[in-house]
């Protein structure tokens, strides 16, 4: 069970399955604005927004971790301005994403601190990315 990160032009990211979506519900696919006409009617415009769903994959001290290798692959891609990645949930569902870098892409601290550090080493993060 895993979730899988391909970036392009560099080795895909396996990220564990059991790193919780924790705004996959909080995203309205509807926009909607009002405004009163000079008459004081109201208008009302809805559309489908066509994309910018938030995606954040967390982590915990007890699940979801991710490798010392796996965080700096990850800073590399976020290094990179615009970068379009493809994203595959465990349950198979794909998305194209970018980094959120107006909300730190990107954070993690390791499960345990030891030195000196190895790239197995587990991390818990967050990673914040945004469908496009």
């Amino acid at each position: 069970m895993s979730h899988v990160l391909t970036i392009p032009q560099a080795a895909s990211v396996t990220l564990s399955g059991h790193m919780q979506w924790t705004d996959e519900f909080d995203w309205q696919p509807v926009v909607q604005t009002g405004s009163y006409s000079l008459d004081g009617a109201l208008v009302v415009e809805a559309a489908v927004k066509q994309a910018g769903r938030p995606i954040t994959l967390a982590g915990a001290q007890d699940r979801g971790w991710v490798t010392r290798s796996d965080v700096v692959a990850l800073l590399a891609a976020a290094a990179r301005p615009g970068l379009v990645m493809q994203l595959t949930l465990d349950d198979a569902r794909q998305f194209d994403v970018i980094f959120r870098h107006e909300d730190t892409p990107l954070q993690a601290e390791p499960v345990l601190f030891q030195v000196p550090l190895e790239a197995t080493d587990a991390y818990v993060a967050t990673i914040r990315l945004l469908e496009v």
